[in-house]
């Protein structure tokens, strides 16, 4: 059936090409007059599809945390901002072991100290950071827009935050981007107020692998009495090494509303995901922290 047009059956060939339905991905039409024909008799499975659809996104395991891999060693990022640090001259984020080894790398060899990706000088001042993170943005990188809108929140300055981080999200489907625009749908800073539109970018950052909205959208369902979803959500973002979320699941045992199995999962999961982000350049930076 998705080789013919759902509303007159006319076939698809060289000369004509049929167009899916973007809700539901489950018909196609060739034209926009037979998609408005055939809604009416389509609408109901339509949204019941679509609803499918999203459930199935939604509920989808991410291979990794939102923040992705270190683009030096590769390894899974830490769910912990303060473990990585953004380059602002190339915009991206390198994982904390990376950085301490460039830095001991530097100082041996008496080195002038460079980006430990694209080998920039450092700024020496906050103007240089500043000029860097402008030249990302006017380039249309989705990560230095981002941070502007992180600038512009700090600032005060809550409708630039908002234009920035919509761009972000828009751009490249910035987890970081859609968890503040729920900040500010929820609040209604910067724009109306609108709790529709705050889960949406909820979930979207979910989807991408933010722990933290992934840990809320489960409290969300806790308070609604949907315990199998708030079960899921938990179990997703204990997965990729998020702690609340392995605890919150850890009660739930004790109390009997998550099951052994799926809390053994967790267990496993969640120190799968630490496992893998464990390499001797980080547990050096991490001493070395503890020494200064």
């Amino acid at each position: 059936h998705m080789m013919c047009c759902a509303s007159c059956g006319i076939a698809e060939d060289d000369n004509k090409k049929l167009k899916t339905c973007t809700a539901c991905k489950s018909v196609r039409y060739c034209s926009v007059t037979c998609q408005k024909e055939h809604r009416p008799q389509h609408k109901r499975a339509c949204k019941k599809r679509a609803a499918e659809l999203h459930g199935e996104l939604l509920f989808k395991q991410p291979e990794s945390n939102h923040v992705g891999d270190c683009p030096i060693c590769l390894l899974p990022q830490p769910i912990d901002p303060e473990k990585s640090i953004m380059m602002s001259c190339c915009s991206k984020v390198i994982c904390e072991g990376c950085d301490y080894a460039n830095q001991m790398r530097q100082q041996e060899g008496k080195l002038e100290q460079t980006c430990p990706f694209c080998r920039h000088p450092l700024p020496d001042t906050d103007a240089d950071h500043n000029r860097n993170r402008m030249k990302r943005t006017e380039a249309n990188d989705p990560v230095a827009i981002c941070m502007m809108g992180f600038i512009r929140f700090d600032e005060g300055d809550d409708q630039g935050a908002f234009d920035y981080w919509t761009k972000a999200a828009e751009l490249d489907n910035s987890a970081d981007a859609h968890y503040q625009l729920y900040n500010l749908y929820d609040e209604g800073k910067g724009v109306e107020k609108d709790t529709n539109k705050a889960v949406y970018h909820w979930e979207q950052a979910a989807i991408r692998g933010h722990p933290i909205s992934r840990y809320n959208l489960a409290v969300l369902d806790m308070f609604n009495g949907r315990f199998k979803r708030a079960t899921k959500h938990w179990l997703i973002s204990a997965c990729i090494g998020h702690d609340p979320s392995l605890e919150r699941l850890k009660f739930g045992y004790m109390r009997g509303y998550v099951e052994k199995d799926d809390f053994a999962a967790a267990l496993r999961g969640h120190q799968s995901a630490l496992d893998a982000a464990k390499c001797p350049q980080r547990e050096a930076a991490d001493a070395a922290k503890l020494d200064d």
